[in-house]
């Protein structure tokens, strides 16, 4: 892109349609908690689009307005939602079977959440072993899905009046997936598609559709999906923004929070050993040891990358990293996260840190969604295109391009996101030098 002062922003007039592959647990806490903040009965905590600031100009200028009143994000009155599931639950229904939300909160928003019902998804369980669901589409070949789920968002779009859509996966971890060479190219891509290849999982087909039907798209589990060049490529020729991947939740965004301060005091680690108990459905997928060696590529990536143990060998190149993540029912959505940390400093003397977190994993999802939403829609206002590596802040694996290493750290990624804000409105960007406070 060029200087900011060649950025002209769209005006985000008319509704924004938000489509979740997915309406399960995640997707259900999002649109009830939407609905519930319209209303005044609850407050959007968790959401820098709605309670984030961000500073302008000098400390002692003293301009730090609201990001929503900053940049001109869709308004939460404008939105509408939709999506697909395995399953015929209403969101209502489902965010009951999900258990996130207390009863007394989803009757509050009963009506404006009932209507809400899911699409025949696009499922294959060669792909997410450990669920089975009667409310799917058929077809010859994975390209006749695309041109399905293509068809879907074309029709929500007039249905329901909409200006714009965005595209956000909510749905289960899929089984590993290694790059395949029918990954490299757009062409090679959609050959695979109409032989049914199985380098082609499921998120890759609604992936290819939203961004085929011109709606950005961002991926909130571990999943391939768009992180392959075809889907990068595809997306910079049809002009949409691509975001992923995995939604930083949880014990992931505890490492990203922590790791960071161990390397700014040059604190060594000989160890870090985390576990898991969940209850959710998601629990219940990744109790599949395909589908959690998907989720652990994505969490074992994390420390690597904030501590840089090549360029710090004496304090990180002998860490050891250890992941588990156990199926417990009873827990529900409520997971529960233990991390041992081994750490040394000063003469080599060593010391422990032990993490005992009980997080409630939608909670902290659900104001991603929605930033995600709000964000991909003002990049595409804006005329950016491909990976958004801005908002990367959201992500566990974060997408950048080949030659780049992602950037994990919790406080870089946030200053990348508000430096990028500010520079599609034409401010200066903030260094943090602040030398001249002292000439």
């Amino acid at each position: 892109m060029g200087v900011s002062d060649t950025i002209t922003i769209e005006k985000p007039a008319g509704k924004l349609g938000i489509l979740m592959p997915g309406l399960g647990a995640v997707a259900t806490t999002f649109v009830a908690g939407v609905m519930a903040i319209k209303k005044g009965i609850a407050r959007p905590i968790g959401s820098l689009t709605q309670m984030g600031t961000v500073r302008l100009g000098k400390r002692t200028d003293k301009r730090i307005p609201m990001i929503k009143d900053f940049v001109e994000l869709a308004d939460l009155n404008n939105l509408v939602f939709g999506g697909w599931d395995i399953f015929e639950d209403n969101a209502y229904n489902a965010a009951l079977k999900a258990g996130v939300l207390d009863n007394n909160l989803l009757d509050k928003v009963k009506q404006d959440i009932e209507p809400i019902t899911p699409m025949k998804a696009v499922f294959d369980q060669n792909y997410v072993k450990k669920l089975q669901g009667e409310h799917v589409k058929n077809a010859d070949t994975k390209y006749d899905y695309a041109q399905m789920l293509i068809e879907d968002i074309q029709k929500f779009k007039a249905e329901n009046n909409c200006d714009r859509i965005v595209m956000i996966w909510c749905a289960s971890t899929e089984v590993f997936i290694k790059p395949d060479p029918v990954h490299e190219t757009i062409e090679s891509f959609e050959k695979a598609m109409k032989e049914n290849h199985p380098a082609i999982a499921p998120s890759m087909i609604y992936a290819y559709a939203s961004i085929a039907a011109g709606v950005p798209f961002a991926n909130g589990a571990p999943n391939l999906t768009v992180d392959i060049p075809a889907m990068v490529e595809f997306a910079r020729q049809k002009g949409v923004p691509i975001a992923g991947k995995d939604f930083k939740t949880g014990q992931t965004l505890m490492k990203t929070i922590l790791a960071p301060g161990f390397k700014a005091r040059l604190i060594g680690l000989n160890g870090w050993f985390s576990t898991n108990i969940l209850g959710n459905r998601d629990g219940e997928v990744l109790d599949d040891p395909e589908s959690f060696k998907t989720k652990e590529e994505s969490k074992l990536g994390v420390l690597k990358y904030i501590l840089q143990p090549d360029v710090y060998p004496e304090l990180y190149q002998n860490l050891y990293h250890k992941v588990r993540i156990n199926y417990y029912p009873p827990r529900g959505d409520n997971k529960e996260g233990w991390d041992n940390i081994d750490i040394f400093g000063w003469l080599g003397y060593p010391m422990q840190i032990k993490i005992d977190f009980l997080c409630r994993d939608s909670i902290l999802a659900a104001p991603i969604v929605l930033d995600l939403a709000l964000f991909l829609d003002l990049a595409q206002r804006c005329g950016m295109k491909g990976i958004q590596e801005w908002l990367s802040f959201y992500f566990k694996s974060p997408m950048c391009a080949p030659e780049l290493y992602p950037e994990h750290d919790l406080f870089i990624q946030l200053m990348k996101l508000k430096n990028t804000l500010r520079f599609i409105k034409g401010e200066d960007l903030i260094t943090h030098l602040g030398l001249e406070y002292y000439d």
